[in-house]
């Protein structure tokens, strides 16, 4: 199969998949429960999901492992089975992927931070790693570092994941808007700024997830792709700005929607569309519909 970067060469535009975590709640996922141990005790859902998205036409999907550290697993005693859960994840993920379609290991920030003193850049380092082999042992073709803030953490999280893995390694940070057109993490990082330190650092792809929904993607991209001419850029949008509604966080934006802003995404330099929360399988449907008419 070929790899995500040789796909993008050749002038494909790629379809990611969409929500995994308003998937599971929707599916039972209580709170306070740990979303990566149904790897273990909930396959069949997983499963689902999983199909459900490249039923819906994504190129790709992600594993159930986006909190799969031994950091966030300590907070449910579950350290120990870092790497079993993360292998299974990309296992089901692989296979509902098949041969033809590429899994990327979904890993993401520890929850710790090492100017606060609370970890240091090496044991980040080492619990990275324990992740990386684990979802490349499971069949992942790409790691993908995903809504990150802090430079440093995710130097290490690309470290480890280059060292220790094949893996192609893609590496995403979360932006929130400052004013009318600018964009920074909560440490501060700018797109401009991540686009340079990731590149530098070795990621293959660079992007954004959460945060925000695909209106605001295009002025991130279209930052990234000013910085760096060349690499791929992949987006994974909310599905709109979170609104409580009802006691609870909706995002309204509507598959319609979200797809409407596909060809300005890509002109703005996307080369991966996706989903991030409150996306669903439909979502991905329309973003793929409209990937596959603009190619005609």
């Amino acid at each position: 199969m070929k790899t995500i970067t040789q796909k993008l060469k050749e002038g494909q535009i790629l379809v990611s998949d969409g929500a995994w975590g308003t998937f599971l709640q929707k599916m039972g996922l209580q709170p306070g429960e740990c979303p990566e141990q149904w790897n273990l005790t909930h396959r069949g859902n997983v499963e689902k999901i999983a199909q459900s998205y490249i039923d819906a036409g994504a190129d790709m999907i992600e594993t159930n492992s986006f909190g799969g550290n031994s950091f966030k697993l300590s907070y449910f005693g579950l350290e120990h089975q870092a790497f079993e859960i993360n292998k299974t994840a990309a296992e089901i993920s692989r296979k509902a992927a098949g041969p033809d379609r590429n899994v990327l290991g979904s890993i993401g920030p520890s929850g710790k931070m090492i100017m606060m003193g609370d970890v240091t850049f090496e044991a980040l380092y080492e619990s990275f790693k324990i992740q990386a082999m684990a979802l490349a042992a499971g069949g992942a073709d790409a790691l993908i570092i995903e809504t990150m803030s802090d430079i440093e953490e995710a130097k290490a999280a690309v470290a480890a994941c280059k060292d220790n893995t094949n893996c192609e390694v893609i590496c995403t940070f979360t932006f929130e808007k400052s004013g009318e057109k600018d964009f920074f993490t909560i440490m501060g990082v700018s797109p401009a700024e991540m686009a340079h330190e990731m590149a530098a650092a070795g990621a293959v792809i660079i992007g954004a997830n959460c945060g925000n929904g695909m209106e605001n993607m295009i002025g991130i991209t279209a930052e990234i792709r000013k910085t760096n001419p060349t690499i791929p850029i992949l987006i994974h949008a909310n599905a709109g700005i979170p609104v409580y509604k009802d006691g609870e966080t909706c995002f309204l934006e509507s598959p319609e929607q979200m797809a409407g802003y596909v060809e300005q995404i890509i002109a703005a330099g996307a080369g991966i569309i996706g989903g991030c929360c409150g996306t669903t399988p439909e979502h991905i449907r329309q973003i793929a519909a409209k990937v596959k008419a603009l190619k005609k």
